[in-house]
């Protein structure tokens, strides 16, 4: 099941009056469960649950003081907040040795890879949603990020 489809399942419940929806396709599982205003994706693989479990409890592992600074910081940029629509690994390029998809002050188009998180082994492309500039990158690569974790400021043009 890939992102597009996951994000249109977000939208559809969101317009609509259900309230949950279940999906099932061989070991992929996901729910989407409305609250109100707030929505909660639950998206699950059996041999991924391990990998799951401890992907949150990293950032808060390490004593060193800069690791809890970082994430928590809060963005100092005017402009739209562009969210992780997964738990995962965030990645700033392809590969370790390729350049970043975006730098703060790049123009950024509707539709253009901002970065991959990793979810489960799958490499998922971020799109931007808008055309902009980018103001602000609010996480570090390789860093493990949240649902609706914020990752970038982007003005709109």
């Amino acid at each position: 099941m890939d992102l597009k489809l996951i994000k249109n399942i977000i939208n559809l419940i969101s317009d609509s009056d259900v309230d949950e929806v279940a999906i099932e396709e061989g070991d992929f599982k996901i729910k989407v469960k409305k609250t109100g205003t707030v929505e909660q994706v639950t998206y699950t693989q059996p041999m991924a649950a391990p990998q799951m479990q401890s992907a949150p409890a990293q950032p808060a592992a390490p004593a060193t003081p800069a690791a809890p600074a970082q994430e928590d910081k809060a963005p100092t940029a005017a402009g739209e907040t562009v969210t992780s629509p997964i738990v995962g690994t965030y990645y700033q390029a392809p590969s370790p040795d390729s350049d970043p998809f975006i730098k703060v002050g790049d123009k950024v188009a509707k539709g253009q890879t901002l970065c991959i998180i990793e979810a489960m082994k799958i490499m998922n492309e971020i799109e931007a949603e808008f055309n902009g500039t980018l103001k602000e990158i609010l996480v570090s690569d390789g860093q493990a990020v949240e649902f609706d974790q914020p990752l970038f400021i982007i003005s709109k043009d």
